[in-house]
């Protein structure tokens, strides 16, 4: 019988499944390839998956996605757990298939989540279903980084801000919610030193520019000076490096 349900649209080819010692073949395959991820250790010491979200409707999945239907950063973490004697197997959260992938993730000792703020709801899935599961997860011992919770809390730019006065901190790092908390304090932390401003969530380079003096005369201590409206300011966008002068 002919069938109008949509199936889940992989990255052009799909690869096989994602090798390692835990079976996820009953999966969706959206990774054409692992191009670059070590051999998974015969005997490891803990089993971990990564999982991420590929959407369907955003060319290659979403801008943080390499052409192989992957994150850019996804074989460097599962590498870095492969080097430590761990096993990391990269795995895809398709909603269609919600209960079919938490029960696989049972059979994990650590989940690493790697899906952008938002891309599940693109991808027309619900973030809070999601999140449950993952706290299902956690409540029966197996570790997940980050956990929804930390992600809900901290997983903002504004976190930042909390730690700015720690060893860990940058005291010059703000949140601005008012355009004129941001003609004050963005001038006076421009005048101190090269600046990084980001949109409060989001990731892969998005909103986010990279902002310097063009004259390179920055104060010596921060709050020494602000700068002028006449300050020039060399800009580039983090997304696709375009460069910009104002």
């Amino acid at each position: 019988a002919k069938s109008d349900a949509k199936e889940p649209e992989a990255a052009g080819a799909a690869a096989a499944p994602a090798p390692g010692p835990v079976d996820v073949s009953a999966l969706t395959v959206i990774a054409k390839d692992y191009k670059g991820l070590l051999a998974q250790p015969e005997s490891p010491k803990y089993k971990g998956a990564l999982a991420q979200i590929y959407v369907r409707s955003a060319p290659y999945g979403g801008s943080d996605k390499s052409s192989n239907g992957n994150r850019y950063d996804s074989i460097p973490f599962a590498n870095g757990m492969i080097n430590a004697g761990m096993s990391c197997q990269l795995i895809h959260y398709v909603h269609d298939e919600h209960d079919k992938f938490f029960e696989i993730c049972k059979t994990f000792d650590f989940i690493i989540v790697r899906c952008n703020p938002g891309q599940i709801k693109a991808d027309g899935g619900d973030q809070g279903k999601f999140d449950d599961g993952m706290r299902e997860i956690r409540k029966s011992g197996i570790q997940v980084w980050p956990s929804p919770d930390v992600m809900e809390f901290m997983g903002a730019k504004d976190a930042l801000c909390k730690v700015a006065n720690l060893n860990i901190g940058l005291e010059d790092t703000l949140a601005y919610y008012t355009p004129e908390q941001f003609a004050e304090g963005f001038k006076k932390t421009m005048k101190f030193q090269p600046r990084v401003i980001k949109q409060n969530r989001g990731s892969s380079g998005e909103g986010i520019w990279i902002i310097k003096l063009k004259s390179g005369e920055y104060c010596k201590t921060y709050g020494e000076a602000s700068c002028e409206d006449t300050d020039v300011l060399d800009m580039m966008e983090a997304n696709d490096n375009h460069a910009e002068e104002h």
